[in-house]
């Protein structure tokens, strides 16, 4: 599906239960990791549950186009023959991202650790993000920015370092994308790289690293924080990655199943590592309860089956310090405050005015427009639920795919429809959206 084509507006409407037992599609972040680190590695790596959306594909593009070999084998089975740490070669055209900031940010990493020159680009939306905050560390490793669009932005050429140097970095932002950057220039670098963040972000990296055969090892920094050093020029060795479903898409029915009433989805092979259960533990303190099934690990992740059920929610604070652990769910998030008796107030959402759009804003305009009182207080969201949404709002998506899914979810539970202006971009992370709500009994047309 491409980003050019035509606006795709699609309406939800009030649903009866939803029921029934579903696979999201596969996790999105170690999707992307495993085609870079199966890219970077010494023999054929064998991916399966890869999530097969634009964001994902794009990724497996670029790394074609680094000079690893990327084919696909059957439904979410994939194959990659690597070139080795700081064997990629240089591309001969731009490198595309489409909509993908983990995509991007990442490859910039492993371009930096390595002496070729590559051209960044992407969408209208990916164009709008911030590149500078990954381009400070890489240039302390020796990469030089030799052209960027005004603020750092996209389009930007990345010269990589010929004689990369291991540095101790702290982020200076809670960002997994920033620390997975760093530590794939690193793999190139002699001696340790180090990045140390405030506050622990999703650690799929470090974990597909270990996978792979790096020497990498994460301990506590402080309350809330992780100091983490990567001994460099490994031989990363081609390990099979079994890629478990993303609880990021998992959250779309999984909130959508506590607003309609009547509702119980068992969601399969769901993630459960810690650090992305931040929607989880949050929606538990609102009131919701999952039981978890067959619980075991893959590839070094926990996973589980949820059975989730309609709950009578109520209002609660989000502290800060849990914005890691589930920055992509807080539109959502929103949604399941909308529909809650009392005030939410989610703190510390800096980060959000800078993913596909300025989610911060778009939240509280996604609500606003369908008669939900929301405000914002300087990096706060505060959500006033009423137990119920008006609806009837049109939403303004802004190339956001979080965005547009938490609008149809809040649709099927909403007094009147909802629409979104264009959902499209949904295919960038959940391919197959609104075919599977249908399946489970929501009305999207």
């Amino acid at each position: 599906m491409s980003h050019s084509a035509e606006p795709q507006p699609l309406t939800a409407r009030r649903s009866g239960p939803l029921t029934g037992r579903v696979r999201v599609p596969g996790d999105k972040s170690i999707s992307q990791r495993a085609l870079i680190l199966g890219a970077l590695a010494v023999g054929e790596t064998r991916i399966s549950g890869l999530l097969e959306g634009e964001d994902v594909i794009n990724t497996g593009k670029v790394m074609r186009a680094l000079g690893a070999t990327v084919e696909r084998t059957g439904e979410g089975a994939w194959s990659v023959r690597g070139v080795g740490v700081g064997g990629f070669a240089e591309p001969a055209a731009p490198l595309y991202f489409g909509n993908s900031g983990t995509g991007c940010r990442l490859v910039m990493g492993v371009v930096a650790g390595c002496p070729i020159r590559a051209v960044f680009d992407g969408d209208a939306s990916l164009r709008k993000r911030p590149m500078r905050r990954i381009l400070d560390p890489l240039e302390k490793i020796g990469a030089r920015t030799t052209d960027a669009a005004e603020g750092g932005c996209l389009p930007v050429t990345l010269q990589g370092a010929r004689d990369p140097l291991p540095i101790e970095y702290q982020a200076p932002v809670p960002s997994a994308q920033l620390k997975s950057a760093v530590l794939l220039a690193g793999l190139a670098a002699p001696g340790a790289t180090t990045v140390i963040e405030k506050e622990a972000t999703r650690d799929h990296t470090e974990k597909l690293l270990k996978h792979f055969g790096a020497h990498i090892k994460s301990i506590s920094d402080g309350e809330h924080g992780r100091r983490i050093t990567l001994e460099g020029q490994p031989e990363l060795e081609a390990a099979p990655v079994v890629v478990p479903a993303d609880p990021s898409s998992a959250a779309f029915p999984l909130v959508a199943a506590l607003i309609v009433p009547g509702s119980e989805l068992i969601l399969e092979g769901v993630m459960m590592n810690p650090l992305r259960t931040g929607l989880l533990t949050t929606l538990k303190e609102m009131g919701a309860e999952f039981e978890k099934l067959s619980e075991h690990n893959e590839g070094g992740e926990d996973v589980a089956d949820l059975r989730v059920k309609t709950a009578v929610l109520k209002g609660v604070e989000v502290p800060p310090e849990r914005a890691p652990s589930m920055i992509d769910e807080y539109p959502i998030l929103a949604v399941a405050a909308a529909f809650a008796q009392g005030t939410t107030r989610m703190r510390g959402l800096k980060e959000l005015r800078v993913k596909e759009s300025d989610r911060l804003a778009a939240t509280a305009a996604m609500l606003r427009i369908n008669g939900v009182e929301v405000e914002i207080e300087g990096d706060d969201l505060i959500v006033h639920g009423k137990g119920r949404a008006p609806g009837g709002g049109v939403v303004a998506t802004h190339m956001d795919h979080r965005l547009a899914m938490s609008a149809l979810m809040m649709g099927l539970g909403s007094e009147q429809p909802v629409a979104v202006d264009d959902a499209a971009f949904i295919a960038t992370s959940f391919t197959g959206f609104a075919d599977l709500m249908r399946r489970l009994g929501g009305d999207l047309s």
